[in-house]
């Protein structure tokens, strides 16, 4: 499985840097007040790429640490109330020994 996880990879990088080589152009970029930037298409390709999907994944991650917050307070939360002692005459159920069960047929099989 993990040697195909790296020819995914590395035929996702072998695409990227054809697309790269093949479209290495200058793009002229008018900002406010008659300001002009060439920038080369594939850094503009990903530097778009990147400023949508930076904040979204800033999103999922924080979602995600408040999600397993949560899971560690009930967790701590469950170990705490099975910690705590029953108090004066009141002593957990002893485990009760499990009586062996043989399974028997109670029909007698005719004779032949």
């Amino acid at each position: 499985m993990q040697f195909l996880k790296t020819l995914f990879w590395v035929a996702l990088a072998v695409i990227l840097v054809l697309f790269s080589r093949a479209n290495w152009e200058a793009v002229t970029l008018r900002l406010w007040g008659g300001l002009e930037v060439d920038v080369k298409l594939p850094v503009l390709l990903l530097g778009m790429f990147l400023l949508g999907f930076l904040p979204m994944f800033a999103i999922h991650r924080a979602r995600l640490w408040s999600m397993n917050r949560r899971l560690e307070a009930q967790a701590r939360q469950v170990t705490a109330v099975q910690n705590v002692p029953l108090g004066p005459g009141h002593s957990p159920a002893p485990d009760a020994p499990q009586e062996q069960r043989v399974a028997t047929d109670a029909k007698a099989w005719p004779a032949t």
